[in-house]
């Protein structure tokens, strides 16, 4: 269990950060600079960021399901 909040307190910080910056790169670029080609990137920033905060998600609830039918299993024992 505590590795699990690990997991997903280090999943947020890390999606935190690159949303953070993927968002920032896309306003620059879209609403200062002009360019498409770094907007662009500001969103692949951001999906990934997401994608990312997603799979975290669904690692932590695998392993707890898991994790859970383990447990049970002893108990029957």
């Amino acid at each position: 269990m505590d590795v699990n909040v690990k997991l997903l307190k280090a999943t947020s910080y890390i999606c935190g950060m690159l949303l953070t910056i993927g968002m920032a790169l896309f306003l620059y670029n879209y609403f200062v600079n002009g360019s498409s080609a770094w907007a662009a990137v500001g969103i692949g920033t951001v999906m990934g960021a997401t994608f990312i905060f997603i799979m975290g998600i669904f690692l932590v609830a695998t392993e707890e399901t898991i994790g859970g039918k383990k447990e049970q299993g002893r108990q029957l024992s």
